[in-house]
């Protein structure tokens, strides 16, 4: 009896404060659905299922934000499937959201070459590199 003593003050008093803010106008029966709710809420928190957290369901269907095929329209940038923005490089972008590629790849159901990099950003980077030498074996020095 004690217990559902305490969570009726608890909601009480929760529902007191929220009227107590200068900024919640309610009408009675906004007073009485959020008194029920404090009370369901404080209810449901007392069960011992309740203080174990659900595991995250990992067969969840995530949508893409757009088409495989519209993703990859131009060789300027890449265009996420998580938010539709596009991206020269998306490693950071899905390191953001806890993801690496190949996550992403199976996440989307992407092939395994499914580019990281848009073309133009990669070749760029491709000629800057040849530039300055990257990827040639040193010169032997002739002695004379």
């Amino acid at each position: 009896m004690t217990e559902m003593t305490n969570t009726i003050e608890l909601a009480t008093e929760l529902t007191v404060a929220w009227l107590g803010n200068t900024n919640t106008r309610a009408t009675t029966s906004d007073v009485l659905a959020f008194l029920q709710a404090m009370h369901d809420t404080l209810t449901k928190l007392e069960t011992p299922d309740a203080a174990t957290p659900e595991p995250a369901d990992e067969t969840q269907d995530y949508t893409p934000a757009v088409s495989v095929r519209k993703s990859l329209a131009s060789p300027d940038y890449i265009i996420s499937m998580i938010d539709g923005k596009p991206y020269r490089t998306l490693r950071r972008h899905l390191t953001g959201h806890g993801l690496t590629p190949d996550e992403y790849r199976q996440r989307y159901g992407l092939k395994a070459d499914y580019p990281m990099v848009a073309p133009t950003y990669s070749e760029s980077r491709r000629a800057m590199a040849k530039t300055i030498g990257l990827g040639r074996k040193p010169r032997a020095t002739t002695k004379a």
